[in-house]
């Protein structure tokens, strides 16, 4: 079944042996390649930026939350029914059920979520139910949505298939009027 391979002669060997090393390059996390000594001139490195000129960079002034301390979401599972009202400085995805305001940053409302109350944030999904006022620069209604309440916005999105069921009015800042929550008492404040 196999072959065996003719044997090379000797003098085809020693000419292999008496060739020069291959230079061989391995490569560093930082940095690029590094070569490895062998013969012969070494490539030049790549030029590597000072570590603190890769520091990230400062958002927008406009924004009152910094990307560079963006944390992970906050999550609110299926099983988890909140009475009360939710306050974070960061993103928030709800797939349960809050009877309360919900004041964050960024809010995702699951398709099996459902919140009785205001929504005060600068980016809301909506996959789910909401029956409350929406306030937020950018405000997407998805198709699986269901809607009923007032939506103050900046930019407006809705899906062919969406619910909704009250007013849309535009706003330059819809957050700047937004109730302001009081957590001494659990209820919501009129803004100042």
């Amino acid at each position: 079944m196999f072959s065996k391979k003719p044997e090379k002669p000797e003098s085809e060997m020693s000419t292999f042996e008496s060739q020069k090393p291959i230079t061989k390059t391995t490569s560093k996390a930082v940095g690029g390649p590094t070569p490895v000594p062998g013969p012969g001139p070494l490539p030049s490195p790549s030029p590597v930026p000072p570590l603190g000129s890769m520091a990230p960079k400062s958002p927008a002034p406009s924004s009152p939350y910094r990307q560079g301390d963006r944390m992970a979401p906050s999550i609110i599972g299926e099983d988890l029914t909140v009475t009360g009202n939710v306050l974070s400085k960061g993103e928030v995805q709800v797939d349960g059920q809050i009877q309360g305001d919900v004041h964050c940053s960024s809010l995702i409302v699951g398709e099996k979520a459902q919140i009785t109350g205001g929504i005060v944030a600068e980016d809301v999904v909506v996959r789910g139910q909401v029956m409350g006022s929406i306030r937020g620069v950018r405000v997407t209604l998805q198709a699986s949505s269901h809607v009923e309440g007032d939506i103050f916005h900046q930019s407006l999105a809705i899906e062919q298939g969406a619910f909704f069921e009250g007013k849309s009015r535009r706003s330059e800042d819809p957050i700047a009027s937004a109730p302001k929550i009081d957590l001494m008492h659990g209820g919501s404040q009129a803004a100042e």
